[in-house]
């Protein structure tokens, strides 16, 4: 069975700004953030922190 408390939990992904690759995944509580999540990762791929923004997980 399914608790109630984890139906406010997505699954999102984090897309670098600067190459567009989708790094990492996390999961995100949509009743305590809101908006769209932002954060200074590292990018594999420019090998540096860039920042990642929120997409969808496909």
């Amino acid at each position: 069975m399914a608790s109630a408390k984890g139906k406010s939990v997505e699954l999102i992904a984090l897309q670098c700004t600067v190459c567009n690759n989708r790094n990492y995944t996390t999961k995100k509580n949509k009743k305590n953030i809101q908006g769209k999540l932002e954060l200074n990762k590292f990018c594999p791929t420019d090998r540096k922190h860039t920042l990642h923004r929120e997409t969808k997980v496909k």
